[in-house]
């Protein structure tokens, strides 16, 4: 067999690999992204869920959550396509990525606190969690996030891109690419440690205080054990994406140890599950959890076909 025939094979087997590759995380990602468009479509299709703290700020999480895997899917394919980005380009979406991906933990956060209130304090839920307070939240966690991202962007431009004789990328677009400098990446891992630490100590507060007001023979215990639940879901998620922000330091572990085309089905086996799954998991714990959304969520999903939902309008 001739050098240009193997070179034709092979050029053919390495683009199916990518097709495929492609495909495995392409069709999760439609799913997710799918079913998290339905639950947003669904919290703004009643006025109970427009007018309640506690959708309003699911909302919130729901569209970061999917802006985030829509972005990190987009950068996968163009990886995957060997398509290689310029500078700005790539530093505007891995911004929007990081921006999108740190607006998830702090508004787990909100959520929490919120939970919290409604469990100790019922009394004053309806004084303290009003529309306008889960506005400031909400303004509070995407200004810490716009701040962050300016920070990024002021470390990125000490780089002296003027020295480079194109600004045409020689790798593939990613988040650890664009870290340009030590001091970048020094920033970048202080941040991330303080923001999950901190979201851990007061989803984890939260959840000792509910525990302690399961004690208290006033206290509506189905109430209770939802909340509960609720909040250990909510650590579930921290630590899935905590998982996320480490998982090229985890790939390049195993990639010293593995061959190639095993560490391929873990790449993309780590990229569906750690860094996509937890995008979606917000749709689960709500959609299939609460009493309120589940029936309206089910009609829409079902097109609306069989399921009649119980809240009115």
């Amino acid at each position: 067999m001739s050098r240009t025939a193997q070179a034709n094979i092979t050029t053919g087997v390495v683009f199916l690999e990518r097709v495929m590759l492609a495909t495995v995380t392409t069709v999760p990602c439609c799913i997710f992204f799918f079913i998290n468009i339905t639950m947003l479509f669904t919290l703004r299709s009643k006025a109970v869920f427009r007018e309640s703290s506690r959708y309003i700020l699911l909302f919130n999480l729901l569209v970061a959550d999917t802006l985030q895997m829509t972005l990190s899917q987009l950068m996968y394919l163009l990886s995957a396509c060997r398509t290689r980005l310029t500078y700005p380009v790539c530093g505007v979406l891995v911004m929007l990525t990081n921006f999108t991906n740190e607006v998830s933990p702090l508004t787990l956060v909100v959520m929490s606190l919120e939970r919290y209130v409604a469990i100790c304090h019922p009394l004053r839920h309806a004084t303290i969690i009003t529309i306008t307070n889960t506005a400031v939240a909400i303004v509070v966690v995407l200004a810490i996030c716009s701040l962050n991202v300016l920070v990024r962007v002021l470390l990125l431009l000490d780089f002296p891109f003027e020295d480079l004789d194109t600004l045409q990328m020689n790798d593939f677009c990613g988040t650890l690419v664009m870290f340009l400098g030590p001091l970048s990446d020094d920033y970048d891992k202080a941040y991330t440690c303080f923001v999950f630490l901190s979201a851990t100590v007061v989803i984890t507060c939260s959840y000792i205080g509910v525990m302690v007001a399961a004690r208290s023979a006033s206290t509506d215990k189905a109430s209770v054990r939802k909340a509960r639940n609720t909040l250990l879901l909510h650590l579930v998620q921290l630590g899935l994406s905590l998982l996320s922000t480490i998982h090229n330091s985890i790939v390049g572990t195993i990639a010293r140890i593995v061959t190639r085309s095993i560490l391929l089905i873990i790449l993309n086996t780590f990229y569906v599950f750690i860094i996509m799954l937890p995008r979606c998991l917000s749709s689960f714990i709500y959609g299939l959890r609460d009493q309120t959304i589940r029936p309206v969520l089910l009609h829409h999903l079902c097109c609306r076909l069989k399921l009649k939902p119980e809240v009115s309008p």
